[in-house]
């Protein structure tokens, strides 16, 4: 099925890099893979089917040989708005909902990233990441909670279309409420740690839960989607904690619309069970595609097996380059096309059906969810 005419609402994405951070070959492979090993950018990632396929796809566009030196080449030539803007145009993505928590001194910052896409670009707070910049603005840990409830609290006011927490990546998914009384003393040594180096990492056991709960209680009244980190992503990540059924106590305690990032690979079909069951929990798909290549119409298979079609929704998770856009939009729609033509020829659905399951999952889910 040919799903190219089929508009793109990017529901998990984020900022990109200002070009000539990616111009290095050493650079450009790094995005490649979530290791973050120079040994594995330099001498392996050349070999993923990832990358390999993105020389082959890309190559065309650029009008150059399909090796990897032609196509860095070639893209150093590219001025860097129109490439950026051919790529999204291309790739049909007609909105983008960005989480800047991850990116760096590099990234774009949201004017840059508005006046650079050919498309609607809406923010998504990311928690954590808040927790840690009023932490070193304010002393007390009164001043702290106000400001943060204050930010939740007017996250909608303030043009936020969702939340996203990425504990999972701190201190897991299994989060189970702390009281006031244990968060107030444990910022107590944290603050202090803060004070001394400059910066924050919160990873505390008690800390990083405390800002969680309060975030999903004060969300409580608004309803803002909250986006969840699952399963893979970098070693900073430990993937034993990072099973989506760890959130269930989460997910039965909050009625609030709750997604799960990266169809938690390679626990997919965990996350499927828990879209299936929850009326509030939705599955995305990001990162595993494109990261899964041809595996991509395996994972759908169990995925559109077990969840109904309308709990599904499509991303890039796209970050850097918009080259990361344009192929985790061709790898999306290749597989999801792979996917529903055979449960057509199957039967087990039309061929209308099926289109309009495209519909939903690339665009039709994130509008009503998100309200965009």
């Amino acid at each position: 099925m040919d799903l190219s005419h089929i508009p793109i609402i990017d529901h998990h994405a984020h900022p990109l890099h200002r070009q000539e951070a990616t111009q290095a070959r050493e650079a450009f492979l790094s995005w490649f893979t979530e290791s973050t090993d120079p040994v594995i950018h330099q001498h392996h990632v050349p070999h993923t089917l990832f990358l390999r396929t993105a020389v082959r796809w890309l190559a065309p566009l650029l009008d150059c040989e399909p090796t990897l030196e032609s196509v860095l080449a070639a893209r150093a030539q590219q001025e860097p708005t129109v490439w950026t803007r051919r790529l999204f145009t291309e790739a049909n993505i007609a909105q983008v909902l960005c989480d800047y928590g991850y990116g760096g001194p590099e990234a774009l910052t949201p004017a840059e990233m508005r006046a650079l896409l050919p498309c609607p670009i809406r923010p998504i707070l990311r928690l954590e990441t808040l927790a840690q910049e009023l932490i070193l603005q304010h002393e007390t840990f009164d001043q702290v909670t106000e400001a943060y409830v204050n930010t939740i609290v007017g996250a909608r006011d303030a043009g936020y279309v969702a939340l996203k927490s990425i504990i999972a990546y701190r201190t897991g998914l299994a989060v189970d409420p702390v009281s006031i009384k244990e968060a107030a003393t444990a910022f107590t040594a944290v603050k202090e740690k803060a004070q001394s180096t400059g910066q924050i990492r919160l990873d505390h056991p008690i800390l990083t839960p405390f800002f969680l709960w309060l975030a999903l209680e004060q969300n409580a009244s608004q309803q803002l989607p909250v986006q969840f980190h699952t399963g893979f992503g970098d070693k900073d990540a430990d993937l034993r904690q990072a099973n989506p059924l760890h959130l269930r106590t989460v997910i039965e305690r909050w009625p609030l619309p709750i997604v799960l990032l990266h169809a938690g690979w390679p626990f997919y079909r965990e996350a499927a069970h828990l879209a299936a069951l929850y009326s509030h929990v939705w599955l995305d798909l990001s990162l595993a595609i494109p990261f899964a290549t041809t595996g991509i119409p395996v994972m759908l298979r169990q995925v559109l097996g077990m969840a109904p079609l309308s709990k599904i929704l499509f991303a890039t998770d796209a970050f850097t380059m918009p080259e990361i856009y344009w192929l985790a939009a061709r790898w999306g729609r290749w597989g999801l096309g792979q996917v529903l033509a055979e449960m057509g020829t199957a039967a087990f659905i039309t061929t209308s059906e099926a289109y309009q399951a495209a519909e939903m999952i690339l665009n039709g889910t994130a509008h009503r969810l998100y309200e965009v």
